[in-house]
């Protein structure tokens, strides 16, 4: 075996060796902050057995309350370092402080679930089952496994549990049911509890701990409340925005759904989604589903002091939740659609100012009516197959026409310089677009999950390059339209002017100019695929095509007859609107992907313009105007008389 090949095959081991490594890393710091979150949670729910009115009522609960939050910053020192970790020791040894001071069990509660949910924000963690769990599964794996120890009913006096010291939990406790979450009977399920007789269930699948922990749940309510608590899920909208999915619900204490519910509807819907946890599922999945559930975590986060969170969630919302169905909304409601989009720039801009909790709660609620308004028009879309046709078209023309004016401006310029072999550069380039879109759509299909902030910076950056080399196309332009003599210049100048470097860059030009459109047309198209009316949609689709292609074919005929002068000084003008337009829309997608700040306005929306209501964006498009005015006035100035070639 060569030397080559030798050193090919160990660097081919080391790189397997390492991913070894590194998926068991990963795995360890998985298990750890899970380890981590059931600790805090247990700390909050049963520090009020160990210490009462600054007293220790129990001293061997104590002492396992202080062992236990000594675990808990231990293992958050030796988690994966992030910037976040110095906070969250800190987080840590106040609380510690706290328990060692004998402080009020309250304080201790509430400073175990701000680690708690800091902690899964800085290393998420997935906390949700893949699939509903079943709830007669679970009864049966308790009465298998539990009952014995807890009870038949869950009082925590089963036959072994009476002799055990402590005793089991008491699964009825209503105050311990209302501070517990679905995640931390699953925890402890699989865990276990360190200092007590509860064991880790590790040899029950997934599913089983999922189910029990489930079933658990129920115990601390009756088959009264299930009952009232079905009417409540049934007339009140707002549970299910409170609790959109089971992803949701998963995470959430009954003390936390009293925030929007109140006290007794929290209790009332938490006792019927414990019994028919399936109900969720039943929640559309379409539509402001996403975006509602983001924008209540957003909000969460901003009272909880965390504004980076909720900055994060805010453009979620957004980006996740709204973008893939604006087509279909702006097919029915073009005004809505807008105002969507004015009102959670608005939101966003609250959040990044650090307005107080009230203005950005009523600027939420405002977003949250609008997304009451959307739910309704996206449901009469679904059926109604000519919103579904005038969606799919407006995509393809929208996203289409911006790129097709770029690149037959190209194609135009280039058969009056007369250079058929730069054309072949430009159409290589929007091919390449295409075949890289439908990988796009492959990858996104099957391997990962483009984001709404990916798609954004995507079109962000791809807008502010096309318009910064269209800037330099129209000021190149402007100055041959002005110029004359254009069959001698072209003799003499053409060949040095589109070498091969030129080539390229047109190439890249046409390349970016389809791509960014092509990009987010398939992301669109993804999004609308599958809520019914998929005829519609292809019919749509074939129908932008054709428009497309007879948009194409008209342009190139114009071009074609205008003189050359002419047809410079036109098209000159024309890439330098695309510039202005390009430069406001690359700017707006990047503020919506939180790479620039909001920076909102009261002002009206030209999307066709690429005018937003945004201080940044409109400045930024203001300079290359009047960049580009400057120019094209001062230089019409200075070559009012025909250039002399010699």
């Amino acid at each position: 075996m060569s030397l080559t090949k030798t050193a090919r095959r160990g660097a081919q081991v080391l790189a397997v060796l390492a991913a070894v490594l590194f998926s068991g890393v990963l795995q360890a710091s998985e298990a750890d902050v899970k380890r981590v979150w059931q600790i805090l949670d247990y700390l909050a729910v049963d520090y009020a057995g160990a210490v009462k009115d600054g007293k220790v009522v129990s001293q061997s609960e104590y002492d396992e309350m202080k062992e236990f939050v000594l675990t808990a910053r231990t293992k958050i020192t030796a988690l994966e370092a992030k910037s976040e970790q110095a906070a969250l020791i800190a987080q840590a040894t106040e609380l510690e402080a706290a328990i060692g001071a004998r402080a009020e069990a309250s304080k201790v509660g509430t400073l175990s679930k701000a680690l708690a949910k800091h902690l899964v924000a800085a290393y998420p963690v997935p906390l949700a089952p893949s699939t509903i769990p079943d709830v007669k599964l679970g009864a049966k794996v308790y009465a298998e496994n539990c009952a014995s120890c807890h009870g038949t009913t869950g009082d925590g006096m089963g036959p072994v549990g009476k002799a055990l010291n402590p005793l089991p939990v008491a699964f009825t406790d209503k105050e311990r049911a209302r501070q517990r979450s679905l995640f931390a009977l699953y925890q402890a399920v699989s865990q276990g509890i360190t200092g007590t007789a509860m064991p880790a269930f590790g040899q029950l699948s997934d599913d089983d701990r999922w189910a029990v922990a489930t079933y658990l749940g129920t115990f601390a309510h009756d088959r009264n409340e299930v009952e009232q608590g079905k009417k409540v899920w049934a007339e009140d909208e707002k549970a299910k925005v409170a609790v959109p999915s089971f992803d949701r619900f998963v995470g959430l204490t009954q003390n936390d759904l009293a925030e929007s519910l109140g006290t007794k509807d929290a209790s009332l819907v938490m006792a019927y989604l414990h019994a028919n946890p399936d109900v969720l599922n039943q929640v559309p999945a379409g539509g402001m589903t996403l975006a509602r559930k983001q924008l209540i975590d957003s909000l969460a986060a901003y009272k909880a002091g965390d504004v980076k969170k909720a900055q994060d969630l805010a453009l979620s919302s957004y980006l996740d939740g709204v973008e893939p169905y604006e087509q279909a909304l702006a097919a029915k409601d073009g005004s809505l659609k807008n105002q969507i989009e004015v009102a959670m720039s608005r939101y966003r801009s609250n959040i990044s100012d650090r307005s107080s909790v009230d203005m950005v709660a009523a600027s939420a609620a405002e977003v949250e009516q609008l997304f009451t308004l959307g739910d309704k028009v996206l449901a009469d879309s679904r059926a109604d197959a000519t919103a579904a046709f005038l969606g799919s078209l407006t995509i393809l023309l929208r996203e289409g026409l911006e790129a097709l004016l770029v690149v037959v401006a190209m194609i135009a310029f280039l058969r009056k310089a007369e250079r058929p072999d730069v054309l072949a550069y430009v159409h290589a380039g929007w091919l390449t677009a295409l075949l890289a879109g439908a990988a796009t759509w492959g990858a996104a299909t099957y391997l990962v999950t483009i984001t709404g902030a990916n798609r954004e910076v995507t079109e962000g950056l791809s807008s502010l390059f096309a318009a910064a080399v269209l800037v330099s196309v129209g000021v190149w332009m402007h100055q041959k339209s002005v110029a004359g003599q254009w069959q001698a210049y072209l003799r003499e100048r053409m060949s040095a002017a589109l070498n091969r470097k030129s080539a390229f860059v047109m190439f890249g030009l046409a390349f970016i100019a389809v791509y960014r459109e092509v990009f987010e047309t398939i992301l669109f198209y993804a999004a609308l695929w599958g809520q019914g009316n998929d005829h519609a949609i292809l019919a749509g689709l074939a129908a932008g095509v054709l428009s497309l292609a007879a948009i194409t074919v008209l342009l190139l005929r114009f071009s074609a007859r205008l003189p050359i002068g002419k047809f410079f000084s036109a098209s000159s003008w024309l890439v330098a609107v695309l510039a202005v337009v390009l430069t406001g829309k690359g700017v707006a997608a990047l503020q919506e992907a939180g790479w620039i700040a909001p920076s909102a306005l009261t002002a009206p929306r030209l999307e066709l313009l690429g005018v937003y209501p945004s201080t940044i964006g409109l400045t930024a498009q203001a300079v290359v105007l009047a960049f580009v005015l400057g120019f094209f006035l001062w230089h019409g100035r200075t070559q009012s008389k025909p250039e002399q070639h010699g």
